[in-house]
């Protein structure tokens, strides 16, 4: 058991060195900053224009009224695109975490050492989780750190929104690196990001099959949900970032970015055992491996 977590405890290290080697935090961090800078651009003009309207129309603006809503829809929207780049980065940063390495050979030296399978697996993971997690809370503090200081809004649950997305990014890690395990680079690349489309077709065919009023449309979508459950928790966590007037816009004009409900318990105690199982399954299938 002490060779295990002294193996996950070098594996997340080298983990996180490696993703400084590779630039990898660098050039994050640089485009990053160039996507935040363009996209807050917009939002300040935006913001200035609408001022410019109210003091025209002699208003006031409320920050959570109907007069500000092009302003939250863009931070939501915004947030939406914070979702898609974190899973993005959570799939390519590990896609190779055990294959690349046992495709060029590296793998054969490492386990040469005292060093356990599993917990090699744990380690990859826990490295690549936070380098991951840490890309999302980043880049959610830049977004919504602009627009409020920019604009004075705020979304009202910011917390338990961007908790949600930390858990994405975990999940999709966990099944990336258990991907890793099983196939190779290219194969779990492509896999994984299918999952990912299972997912959010899962959003759509919900929606379609209640303004349908189609049961069968309905349990397909639910069922793509919970095959991959990215797609609710994200609907769930812009639900969080929703004040009541879009929730009420929301519910009256439903969409399949925006969520009018909550994130189900139920669904988000999957996605952490998910999370788990994919983790335990990778290290049991590694530890099992024919190099």
């Amino acid at each position: 058991m002490r060779n295990f977590w002294a193996s996950v405890g070098l594996m997340a290290e080298l983990a996180l060195r490696e993703a400084v080697r590779k630039k990898l935090v660098a050039v994050l961090l640089v485009l990053s900053s160039l996507f935040l800078g363009f996209y807050l651009y917009g939002v300040f003009k935006m913001d200035d224009e609408l001022n410019q309207r109210a003091i025209e129309a002699g208003i006031e603006r409320s920050r959570t009224g109907l007069s500000n809503a092009p302003v939250m829809y863009t931070t939501t929207f915004g947030m939406y695109l914070v979702y898609f780049l974190g899973s993005l980065m959570s799939v390519l940063s590990a896609v190779g975490a055990i294959s690349a390495d046992i495709e060029s050979g590296v793998m054969q030296s490492v386990v040469a050492r005292p060093v356990s399978r599993a917990g090699l697996v744990a380690g990859r993971w826990l490295g690549f989780s936070l380098v991951n997690m840490g890309y999302v809370a980043l880049l959610s503090a830049g977004l919504l750190g602009g627009v409020w200081a920019i604009t004075g809004y705020l979304p009202p649950e910011v917390v338990p929104a961007v908790l949600l997305l930390l858990l994405v990014s975990l999940l999709l890690t966990g099944l990336t690196v258990l991907g890793s395990t099983l196939f190779t680079t290219l194969a779990n690349g492509i896999g994984v990001f299918v999952l990912y489309g299972v997912g959010f077709s899962g959003g759509i065919l919900n929606l379609l099959g209640t303004l349908s009023d189609n049961a069968t449309v309905v349990t397909l979508g639910r069922v793509a949900n919970v095959l991959m459950p990215t797609n609710a928790l994200w609907l769930g966590a812009s639900y969080h970032l929703q004040p009541g007037v879009m929730r009420q816009m929301g519910e009256a004009v439903p969409n399949p970015i925006f969520g009018n409900a909550p994130a189900p318990t139920g669904m988000v105690v999957w996605a952490v055992a998910l999370t788990l199982l994919a983790v335990v399954g990778g290290m049991w299938r590694f530890s099992r491996r024919d190099l």
